[in-house]
């Protein structure tokens, strides 16, 4: 049974830092993973997301992440996680892991009906 395990969620204030883990119970390189937030009321919106070709692996974010949100998969753990710096209260919402069993295109990877696994959600909250 594919699993998804979020951890490091809780309360920052502005200017902080988190870092989200993803624990997986496949193989992270084969699989795409991406994270997502979602707020009361609103959609489940896209943030981040790895995933691999046979070019390599890259990176695709949403455009109001650049710069503060950082990526990063580490192999051996089957552990993804997500770096957020320099927070903003708007950041504040909740954040699940996701994952797809292939590569997926800079558009693809931001599609959350592609994604087949959810973690159960972190709750992240920016405040001073």
């Amino acid at each position: 049974q594919v699993q998804l395990v979020e951890s490091g969620g809780g309360v920052v204030q502005p200017g902080g830092f988190l870092n989200l883990s993803c624990a997986a119970s496949f193989r992270t390189p084969s699989h795409t993973v991406g994270w997502f937030r979602q707020a009361p009321g609103q959609e489940r919106s896209f943030v981040t997301a790895i995933t691999k070709s046979v070019a390599g692996t890259f990176t695709v974010y949403a455009d109001y992440v650049k710069g503060r949100f950082t990526i990063s998969r580490e192999n051996a753990r089957n552990t993804v996680y997500l770096l957020m710096n320099n927070m903003k209260p708007e950041d504040t919402t909740i954040y699940y892991c996701a994952a797809l069993g292939e590569f997926c295109s800079r558009t693809g990877c931001r599609d959350r009906r592609l994604y087949n696994y959810w973690g159960q959600g972190l709750q992240v909250t920016v405040s001073s």
